[in-house]
């Protein structure tokens, strides 16, 4: 594991130098391949949000879009150099579903960005629990703060309300599904923010399946977005990519 470990760093380093995906407008309703073809497909969760007229006051994007597209097209692209994983390699980075979107279940990775935003409605926590319990993977990004853990609590207790978030550290094997990420503590995504990472486990027990995954006081979609801009360390890119390549590792293996 550490030997390939070695050899995928440094492809990540060669790549970090040259990829580049231009953004575009806000995504469609539906991104990513015409038809299921058996390709491991990044899916991002589209949802409503609390504004009337959708997005921030202060930007144009959609809480949900933020990082969309080159955030997960540059992830695919590591994925793609570093693992016997086939990817879908769009423009797009992947598809984008709704949680009451049958077409979720061919999926066994999914993100979210910005919870602290997000709206359930009945249909869609039914859709979420649903894909959670029959083996899907959730990963909560992009969040910080008291008031956004409030809302993801708030949203996933109509979801799974016999289920509660858990502490991870970094001897949990999601940790360890492809690089041995050996610590949780690194450089702030916010001033003023630790990281912490939280789980839910399949009938609460920590050493059940991982059901989703909370990055809270973190954005590592942000790193994955901006890794050959310049503007970010890069130290802090290649922590966010481990963690992607993980994360995606666990969910297609458990």
């Amino acid at each position: 594991m550490r030997t390939r470990a070695g050899r995928a760093w440094l492809a990540l380093a060669v790549l970090m130098t040259g990829m580049v995906v231009e953004a575009g407008d806000d995504p469609p309703p539906v991104s990513g391949p015409a038809t299921f073809d058996g390709r491991f497909v990044f899916a991002r969760i589209r949802y409503a949000d609390g504004y009337a007229g959708g997005g921030f006051a202060f930007r144009q994007d959609l809480p949900w879009a933020h990082d969309y597209p080159r955030a997960e097209a540059n992830l695919m692209r590591i994925l793609e150099a570093i693992t016997f994983v086939n990817p879908y390699l769009g423009a797009d980075g992947g598809t984008i579903l709704k949680l009451d979107d049958p077409n979720l279940f061919k999926y066994p990775f999914a993100y979210m960005s910005e919870p602290g935003y997000w709206s359930i409605s009945d249909d869609e926590a039914r859709g979420l629990r649903n894909y959670l319990l029959k083996g899907g993977f959730l990963i909560f990004d992009d969040f910080r703060g008291d008031w956004h853990w409030e809302n993801l609590e708030t949203q996933m207790r109509r979801v799974v309300p016999e289920l509660r978030w858990l502490p991870l550290d970094a001897t949990h094997p999601v940790y360890h599904s492809f690089f041995d990420i050996d610590s949780l503590e690194y450089r702030q995504a916010y001033p003023g923010y630790d990281p912490i990472f939280f789980g839910l486990f399949e009938d609460n027990d920590p050493n059940g399946r991982l059901l989703a995954v909370a990055n809270h006081n973190n954005d590592i979609g942000e790193n994955w977005e901006y890794s050959m801009t310049g503007w970010l360390p890069i130290d802090l890119s290649n922590e966010a990519f481990k963690l992607g390549v993980n994360y995606i590792m666990y969910a297609l293996t458990h």
